[in-house]
Formats: C-alpha cells, structure tokens, sequence
C-alpha cells in the first residue's frame, strides 16, 4: 500500500489544480461575458422615468456609449407625478463617478431597432461630479418610444414583403410560373440543353470556317477582298479631297459653287417676282380680277358644253341628233362615190352641151 504521505501529496495537487481550472474558467467567464469586476469598489445611482420601456434588471448602463454597470432594480414609486413613477436603480464601478457631471442626463438606447435596449448616461457641462447614491436627470423616454412605434409599420411592412417571398418560393418549388418551369420543367431543361448543342456546334462550325460568318472570321482571301475593299474607299474618299471625278468638282470647284449660288440667288429672284404678282406667271398667281376673268372662261365653257350634251344649236345637235348624224353619213357616202365616179371618168362631168330650142 503507498505511504499516507504520498497519497496526501497527490491529493494536495489535484485539489489545487481543480483550483487553477476553475480559477482560469472564472476569469474565461469574465472576459467573455463582461461581467463586472467583483473587486472593483461600486457605488449607486438612481433616475426615475415615466415608463420602463421594457427594461430588465441586468441590463446595461453605458457612459456615452462605454459599459460602466448594469441596471440592479426597477420598482414602481407610487408617486402621483407620472414622471417619477418607475425608479431605476443602477450600480457602476466608483471610478466612472468622477467622469459624470451631476447635470447629466440618462435616456433609453438601443442598438437598432431590434437590438437590446439599455440605459445610456449623456455627460453634462457640470465640473461638478454626481456622488454615490445621487439621481440623475432622465430624458423624455417618449422619442425612444415613438422611434419603436414608428418602427412597427416598417416590421409589419418586412413581415408583409417575407409572405409575398415566402408565397413567391412556394409558387417557385411547386414548378409554377417561369422561373419555377425552368427550373423543374424537365422540357424545358431538354430544349435549353439542346439549344446549347446547336450553339457548340455553331461554335465549331464557325471554329473550321464553315458557313458565311466561319469564312468571314477565318478566310483570308475574304480578309484581302475587304482590305482592296476599304483601299478602293481609302482612294475615293483621297480623290474626292482633291477634288477630282464629278462629285470631287461637286465638292472643291468654287466655280462650280459659285454658279450653284448664283442659280439659287436666280431662284430665290423668281419666286420672290411669282409672290409679287410680277409676270404672266405672277399675274397668274396674284392678279385678282384674272382669276375672276379665268372663272367666268370656265363657267362659259362649261355652260356651251352643257348646251352641247343637251342638244341645243349646231354642234348640240350634231352630236345628239341621230337623224341629222344618218343624213351626215349618207351624204358623205354621196359624195365619196360622187368624187370616185368624177376620178374615174372626168370627160363625163365637163361636157357641154348646147340645145337649140
């Protein structure tokens, strides 16, 4: 059996390595919790608000914006002033009461609008520092709180857009609308993968220079046609520049110019004279009593055509007279036999004869 000593021994060092974990747990905790130092000497603080907002014990208390405590107790006064009817008991290390003036003011923070609320301390103008146990001035809780409420709608707006998704994915997962049909559309799938076949194979095609566009990219006797192309364009645009070739005149010759000019001064002339009333052709245009005269022309003609179509006078009735026009006819008939018979025997119409009576 071992002596009682060593068994002591290695009892003594267990306990003090249990000692060593737990201690080394302890100060784990305590890095990442953020617990308070239970060696650091505190002191107490109050405010008094009008609502807690929600608040629990533990939480926070913050000198702009830096952790300094937690909040230990939240009790009802019972005072008839709305504006002390909650007090806040708030315990800090000592050594934060320095850096808070007694004029400061406390209100309710959050980190967002979802976030954890806690108390933050606002520091005051004041050289004079708040002491252990003293109150401090809290602010309004009423924009905290409208900044909640206001949030509401946003929240319900969030909730209301996350069914829509919601209803979107379900449609989405069902095969429904585009996005799910081609997703799960087994056909679809086919037709999409069959058109990338076509297009691989377009791709090779155009790869060995097949088709119109394959030789376009890789012949090269095409390549050299386009460059002679572009060289012909290089020379004609170089001829134009110096004003060779019809339309090169067209575009340097200032005689040329200077004659279209003048053409168009002579036009600009003409029509000026025309909307003068200068001319026969202006005249035309502009005289009035003209017009009048051209007016009562037409209506005259139109009346003794109107008198022709109705029968009245000569040509009225040579043109509407069916006797008249047969009798025409059949003396025209007359006198061509009569003008023949007089071509074939002329002695027979220039005798004369005398007659002794």
């Amino acid at each position: 059996m071992p002596a009682s000593h060593k068994v002591a021994w290695s009892q003594l060092r267990v306990g003090i390595m249990a000692i060593v974990a737990l201690s080394v747990l302890a100060v784990l905790i305590f890095l990442m919790t953020g617990a308070e130092n239970p060696f650091e000497k505190k002191a107490t603080l109050f405010t008094y608000m009008l609502d807690s907002a929600a608040m629990t014990e533990g939480s926070g208390v913050r000198l702009n914006g830096i952790l300094i405590g937690k909040v230990t107790g939240i009790d009802l006064t019972g005072d008839k002033d709305n504006d002390h009817a909650v007090r806040m008991t708030m315990v800090i290390e000592s050594k934060w009461l320095a850096n808070i003036p007694e004029d400061s003011i406390i209100g309710f923070s959050a980190e967002n609008v979802l976030g954890a609320k806690f108390l933050n301390i606002r520091r005051g103008a004041s050289h004079k520092p708040i002491k252990d146990g003293g109150t401090l001035r809290s602010k309004d809780e009423k924009d905290f709180l409208e900044v909640v409420q206001s949030a509401m709608p946003l929240l319900e707006s969030l909730q209301a857009i996350l069914a829509r998704i919601n209803k979107i994915v379900a449609q989405v997962e069902s095969g429904h609308g585009s996005i799910g049909k081609f997703i799960y559309d087994e056909q679809l799938y086919n037709r999409v993968n069959a058109a990338l076949a076509d297009i691989t194979v377009l791709t090779g095609a155009l790869k060995e220079g097949k088709g119109t566009m394959g030789r376009l990219i890789f012949d090269e006797a095409l390549y050299n046609d386009i460059q002679r192309t572009l060289r012909r364009f290089d020379t004609l645009a170089a001829g134009l520049e110096k004003g060779e070739g019809t339309a090169g005149k067209l575009m340097k010759d200032p005689a040329l110019y200077d004659d279209l000019r003048k053409s168009s001064n002579e036009l600009h002339s003409l029509l000026a004279d025309l909307n003068a009333g200068k001319g026969t052709a202006g005249k035309l245009l502009k005289d009035e009593a003209l017009h009048k005269r051209m007016v009562g022309t037409l209506d005259r003609v139109n009346a003794t055509i109107d008198r022709v179509n109705s029968g009245q006078g000569t040509l009225g009735q040579l043109m509407t007279n069916q006797t008249l026009y047969d009798n025409l006819s059949a003396t025209s008939a007359q006198m061509n036999a009569l003008m023949r018979d007089f071509r074939a025997n002329p002695k027979k119409f220039l005798t004369i004869q005398l007659k002794l009576f």
